[in-house]
């Protein structure tokens, strides 16, 4: 197990690392599409870097479909066996807990905050986004700076949803985060608070019942969308300046939502496994995430040291916006999503398509 005695040592493996690695010439992923997050960029270069081969399956798979794959490849070492997985933040724990996967602590580990690491190594964060508005500049003058903003009637029949609140994850927290600002940050009355607060928006008529995406924005028929800020980003640059758009982190109610990394406990290539892991969560992993637009895990960390090109913070919100974000735990997740997928309809009632 590596593990950094100090700072300085964080972004560098072992020698014998790198060459038990080489000795197992290949690394087997899932699930990672080039488009999403700058993968393909990310790819490129641990294979530069290292010279291994990377045998990508099944790139458009879901968190579901890499833990299955790890079950159905249990005693298999052959190619359709995954040696890393990159999930959704419950599956990290559930995975743990059914003895899928191995613990390995990188380099870096000191600079992954607590709240999104397993204790003893087994998964850890890997990139963020956290709840934006997307705002279309030619429709919107002043755009808002929070949530409570929104319920001005400059914003009367402007305000959408990424998604239907009763089913899609990024809808849910977006009513989570709204609910999080109006209870103060009391996780405990954040789903009913978001209810209420849509409930409001809906009344007065500004909030719009269709689902947020590039199209509508650029048609005008959702000029504000409450959406992760990796899609809020992307969306708005595919429309190459038509419309002009920003992307604002609200200043309060800042909800994370993480990704996380972990090794097959089954993994043909361990070694392998351990090295691509630590080019992750290497600066220069870490940078390449960020070329996609997703937060790395190590952001703050990162900009606190000034590691971070200027080029690429003029592309994202101020990187003080983050400082304040909030990962709530699986716990706060499943309570609020129990809340406001049951009772969007009598409490909203907007049928959100």
């Amino acid at each position: 197990m590596l593990v950094a005695s100090t700072a300085l040592a964080a972004a560098e493996p072992s020698a014998d690392l790198i060459a038990a690695a080489k000795k197992e010439g290949t690394l087997t992923t899932i699930a990672l599409p080039h488009s999403w997050c700058g993968y393909g960029d990310v790819i490129a270069g641990f294979k530069a870097k290292y010279g291994l081969e990377v045998n990508e399956l099944n790139p458009d798979a879901g968190s579901g479909d890499e833990i299955e794959a790890i079950k159905a490849n249990k005693g298999n070492t052959g190619p359709q066996a995954p040696d890393v997985i990159d999930v959704g933040l419950s599956f990290g724990p559930s995975a743990k807990a059914e003895g899928l996967i191995q613990p390995y602590k990188v380099s870096t580990w000191d600079s992954i905050p607590d709240s999104a690491k397993d204790a003893d190594g087994y998964w850890y964060g890997d990139y963020y986004g956290v709840l934006s508005f997307l705002v279309n500049k030619d429709l919107v003058k002043e755009s808002p700076k929070d949530w409570a903003d929104l319920k001005k009637s400059d914003y009367a029949n402007a305000v959408a949803l990424a998604g239907d609140p009763r089913s899609a994850n990024q809808a849910v927290q977006g009513v989570y985060a709204a609910g999080l600002s109006a209870a103060g940050g009391d996780a405990t009355k954040a789903g009913a608070e978001g209810l209420a607060f849509f409930s409001e928006l809906n009344k007065s008529g500004n909030f719009v019942p269709v689902v947020g995406k590039a199209a509508p924005f650029a048609q005008g028929s959702t000029p504000i969308i409450i959406a992760w800020d990796y899609n809020a980003l992307s969306w708005g640059e595919s429309l190459n300046g038509n419309p002009p758009f920003e992307v604002v982190v609200p200043a309060t109610g800042v909800v994370a939502g993480v990704y996380v990394q972990a090794i097959s406990a089954f993994a043909p290539h361990p070694n392998a496994a351990k090295l691509w892991m630590e080019y992750l969560y290497s600066d220069e992993g870490q940078l390449g995430w960020l070329k996609g637009y997703c937060h790395p895990i190590r952001f703050n960390d990162l900009a606190k040291n000034n590691k971070i090109p200027k080029e690429l913070l003029d592309k994202l919100p101020p990187a003080a916006s983050y400082e304040k974000a909030v990962f709530p735990t699986l716990e706060e997740q499943a309570a609020g999503k129990a809340e406001i997928t049951g009772k969007w309809d009598s409490v909203v009632g907007a049928n959100v398509k």
